[in-house]
This record gives structure tokens, C-alpha cells and sequence, in this order.
């Protein structure tokens, strides 16, 4: 990203400052998730949240968003649905959108992601992805910026321009994490994390305190993005996450729990002050986004 702004003068913090966003992904999903982030943002270091239209607990989700209107979140675009026993499918009308849908009429599940991506339309996916953002804005809510569930935007070049148009379109940030994303954001004075989003399902339960507490000592100079999926492992979320598709792809119970643990564990908030990191939310970069317009 040489020649490219950098975050931090986009955002007026100092070249040496070490700024990191961590977003609470999948609030909505259910009740436990939904537990996880709320305490997660209240009680621990987590500075925004994205919000999942199609599930079935996003109303709960949305009632702890309005009444916090402060709160950064994005609007957590969604066409997978992960889970065996538990689905969600589209906001838009199913008969607009069947290219986005399996047999059964719900959102393509993680086993067949490449799939998805092969037959996408991408007329469909814009139908969807508007119905979602204004079936929460229709609720009373003010997202900060635009992310994706799994992530579909970073592997479709025209995904990744329909995303961009409708932060564009809605006054929203958005996120992107391949380097060559992030690159091309920066370069256009559009503030984005640049040193790429760490997603905490990759790391094992058991090594989550220890990893993330070294990497936040590590952390570098610029904006850095954690994806942490906090929930609680209450009985709800085990039987939501068992018998998943794709073992070891949308974590476990252990891992949601271990990853509001860090969120909110003393080490890591200790670490934070000796540190001097400082923990921003998305509202910072929605306001360079909209500015430069």
C-alpha cells in the first residue's frame, strides 16, 4: 500500500497512532449470540457490532440498537445460512431472488459457498441487499457502515462494487480486508482498516486469550479490524452450532464464548491502556465517508 494515505491521517489521528475497531459479527443470529454482543459492547472493548437482518433474533438485536443510537453497526449483508437445523432466507420477496435461495427457499449454506458465488445474480444480490438495509433502517435505525457474511464481497469483483455503491448510495463506511480492497479505498481518501480484518474463528478456542492478548501488544501503528464473535454458550447456541456443515468453518460454541471472554476480560483491557491503543468504531470513518462524497 505504498504511496496510499494512510487510515490515521484520514481519520486526524497522529502517524504513530495504533487505532483497532472490534466488531461484535453475526448480532442477530440468536439469543445467546445476541447476549454475547450486547455485554461485549457495554462491559468490554468491542466499538461496533453488525447486524443480520434475515435471522430470526434481529428484532432483539435491534431493540438494544435503538436504544443505543450511538452505537456503531453495520448492516451484516447476508446470502449464506450456515447452520443444519437452524435457516434464514431472504427479506426480499423469494420469487425476485431465486438465484440466492436452494431448494428448500432458504440462503445457500456453507457447504456450497463457491456455489453461491458461481450463480449469484448479481441483479438479485442488489434486490436483497437494499431490502436488508431498508428493513433496518425501516426499524428506526442509523447503520454506520456496510459488511458481508462470509465475506462474498472479497471474492467477486462485482460484489465488491455493488457493496461500495450502496455505502455510496446510503451514506455508509464499509469494510473490505484484502489488501488489494484496502488499497483502493485509501487511495480514493476512503479511511478502511488497513492492515486487513483478523477473523477470530480462525483461532482455536483454547489459544484465543493468549494469541489476541500478544497480538494486541504487537499491534501496529494505523487502524487495524478484529471480527470477534462473542456469544454465549447457552444451551440456545450449542443446538443452533450443532451438526454444523462445514465443521470447524463457523466455529463452536466454545469459540463464540471464548472470543466475549477476550472481549471482555481484564487482561486484555489492561493491555489496551499500557498500550495506548485506542478503540474507535465505524461512526469515525462513516463521517470521512460521507465528507467525501
Amino acid at each position: 500500500m505504498e504511496g496510499a494515505p494512510r487510515a490515521n491521517e484520514l481519520l486526524g489521528y497522529p502517524a504513530d497512532a495504533r487505532l483497532l475497531i472490534v466488531n461484535a459479527d453475526d448480532f442477530g443470529m440468536c439469543h445467546g449470540q445476541n447476549l454475547g454482543a450486547i455485554k461485549s459492547m457495554t462491559e468490554g472493548l468491542v466499538s461496533s457490532c453488525s447486524l443480520m437482518a434475515p435471522t430470526p433474533w434481529c428484532l432483539h438485536a435491534a431493540d438494544y440498537l435503538r436504544r443505543n443510537p450511538e452505537t456503531s453497526f453495520a448492516v451484516h449483508l447476508t446470502v449464506v445460512s450456515e447452520y443444519r437445523h437452524y435457516r434464514w432466507g431472504p427479506v426480499a420477496p423469494p420469487a425476485e431472488v431465486p438465484s440466492l435461495l436452494d431448494e428448500s427457499g432458504y440462503f445457500h449454506g456453507d457447504d456450497r459457498f463457491d456455489h453461491m458465488l458461481e450463480v449469484a445474480d448479481i441483479v438479485e444480490l442488489e434486490t436483497e441487499f437494499r431490502a436488508q438495509i431498508e428493513a433496518v433502517t425501516s426499524l428506526g435505525l442509523d447503520p454506520s457502515h456496510l459488511d458481508t457474511h462470509y465475506g462474498p464481497h472479497e471474492y467477486r469483483q462485482d460484489i465488491f462494487d455493488l457493496v461500495f455503491e450502496l455505502a455510496r448510495d446510503y451514506g455508509l463506511a464499509m469494510r473490505a480486508g484484502s489488501p488489494h480492497l484496502v488499497e483502493r479505498l485509501l487511495a480514493q481518501g476512503l479511511p478502511v482498516a488497513e492492515h486487513g480484518v483478523l477473523d477470530s474463528g480462525r483461532i482455536p478456542p483454547e489459544a484465543k486469550l493468549e494469541v489476541l492478548t500478544t497480538k494486541l501488544r504487537e499491534l501496529p501503528a494505523g487502524l487495524s479490524e478484529w471480527a470477534l464473535h462473542p456469544g454465549i454458550a447457552t444451551d440456545e447456541l450449542r443446538a443452533v452450532m450443532a451438526d454444523p456443515r462445514v465443521p470447524g468453518v463457523t466455529g463452536t460454541p466454545e469459540g463464540r464464548q471464548s472470543d466475549f471472554d477476550l472481549a471482555v476480560s481484564a487482561e486484555a483491557a489492561r493491555i489496551v491502556e499500557e498500550e495506548g491503543i485506542q478503540i474507535v468504531g465505524y461512526r469515525e470513518l462513516q463521517e470521512v465517508w460521507q465528507e467525501a462524497a
